[in-house]
């Protein structure tokens, strides 16, 4: 059996790493350098990067903070933030990413995650998904949640999966940073189309949420930010907690 994997993510703005609430009231929270370290050092299975407003701000992505936190870290890196390129990809590669998570880029080319996929292999290709209810729909939004393209995201899910993408991530922005809990009725109707890995992210508050998310066997990995970067929940003690729980993890 395949271990559920824990995966904080560090949300990056301006050099520092923030976070908010329904993507929004941004706060500082650490500097991305000691943080991965954290991470790489206290039992995470991977670690995430995002950039989050470089989509927004038509710029590349931080590449010196990035070669930095790949240097802290022996656990598999995903980065993600202005994806919007063969040559962005070959860039935050070269800066130590195993793999690169796309979101506004393929959007606007979804012929990027097929390209892709052929240069490096699906397993270095992540279909990032920024997803809200609009009247009882579930839709794609871009540019870092500010933008409703209007996009069915389950039909997303599974054209990203037939284009070459080798995992998603769903970010529910409904329950990003809310801490009620993972946002389920999504993620149950994104695994129900698809067959690559799906990775849960916005919602955690406790323990108690990712074993209740691992219910559900087609989620792969489960992802956080604010629960991890404040201490409220230690990654050690959530995985014990889930072996505790029947779980399979890696301790």
């Amino acid at each position: 059996m395949i271990s559920k994997r824990i995966i904080p993510c560090l949300d990056v703005r301006n050099g520092r790493v923030v976070k908010g609430i329904n993507f929004e009231d941004i706060r500082d929270m650490a500097d991305p350098v000691e943080m991965a370290r954290y991470y790489n050092e206290t039992g995470a299975d991977e670690l995430v990067f995002y950039d989050i407003t470089a989509s927004y701000e038509g710029r590349k992505l931080f590449t010196d903070v990035l070669r930095a936190v790949a240097s802290e870290i022996f656990i598999p890196l995903t980065v993600g933030g202005g994806i919007n390129s063969l040559e962005d990809f070959d860039t935050v590669l070269k800066c130590g990413a195993d793999k690169v998570s796309v979101n506004t880029g393929a959007i606007k080319n979804p012929s990027l995650i097929g390209d892709a996929a052929k240069r490096y292999g699906s397993q270095c290709v992540v279909l990032s998904m920024d997803v809200r209810r609009v009247n009882g729909k579930f839709h794609v939004f871009a540019n870092g949640g500010r933008i409703d393209t209007g996009i069915d995201a389950i039909e997303w899910a599974k054209r990203g999966e037939d284009l070459g993408a080798g995992e998603i991530v769903l970010n529910s922005i409904d329950t990003d940073g809310v801490r009620g809990g993972f946002d389920l009725p999504m993620l149950r109707a994104i695994g129900e189309v698809i067959t690559i890995p799906l990775i849960a992210s916005g919602g955690a508050g406790k323990m108690e949420d990712f074993s209740e998310l691992f219910k559900y066997d087609r989620i792969d990995a489960g992802l956080a930010a604010g629960v991890f970067h404040t201490k409220k929940i230690d990654i050690r003690a959530l995985k014990q907690y889930l072996h505790d729980c029947g779980i399979n993890v890696r301790l």
